[in-house]
């Protein structure tokens, strides 16, 4: 089983306000988002500090969030980065599956990745995650391809910058996507008509 060595939550205060983000989306009646805990057993416990020292995965999670706002599933996982270069270990096998699927059956699934250095978020679509999953580990996932990607890879209409006040808007980089989704399925279209 895989454990889980403390040193410090990585990636905490970036999870910290997207969970206050869902807190003020259900207090206004927008989205009902929770973060889904993983389940560990506990080895070792400071008694002191009161906190967890040493514990094992019970199970493999899926993702960090999974809700609905205003009659669309969402998905996703939160990812902190401090290079330009995102390491594709840091998305499980499955997450991907479990992403996937999630889009198939209507859903949208998507990952947050907050580029400390540049105090920038980027939105990362499912379809764009399974590429760069893919090329590294090929669609039987034993695949030996390039394991990261670079931040010049990433397309630049879903990048945004980190906001000054405690709240990270993600609903709006929802519905980029989503206009960006029909744009597209009105170029296949008309594509098709042709």
């Amino acid at each position: 089983m895989a454990t889980w060595k403390t040193r410090g939550l990585r990636g905490s205060l970036f999870e910290d306000l997207i969970n206050r983000t869902n807190e003020v989306y259900l207090e206004r009646g927008t989205a009902l988002v929770q973060k889904i805990p993983t389940p560990i057993t506990p080895i070792d416990f400071d008694q002191e500090e009161r906190h967890i020292t040493l514990a094992y995965f019970n199970q493999k999670s899926t993702v960090d969030y999974i809700g609905i706002a205003q009659g669309i599933a969402l998905c996703f996982d939160c990812k902190e980065c401090a290079a330009d270069t995102f390491a594709m270990q840091n998305i499980h096998e499955h997450q991907y599956k479990f992403m996937k699927e999630f889009e198939r059956q209507g859903g949208v699934a998507f990952i947050l990745i907050y580029y400390s250095h540049r105090e920038q978020i980027y939105f990362m679509r499912c379809e764009e995650m399974a590429y760069f999953y893919e090329r590294a580990y090929g669609t039987d996932g034993q695949s030996e391809g390039r394991k990261s990607f670079r931040f010049d890879e990433l397309d630049p209409d879903f990048l945004y910058d980190m906001p000054a006040e405690p709240f990270i808007n993600y609903l709006e980089y929802v519905n980029d996507y989503l206009d960006f989704r029909e744009r597209e399925g009105e170029n296949v279209d008309q594509t098709d008509e042709k």
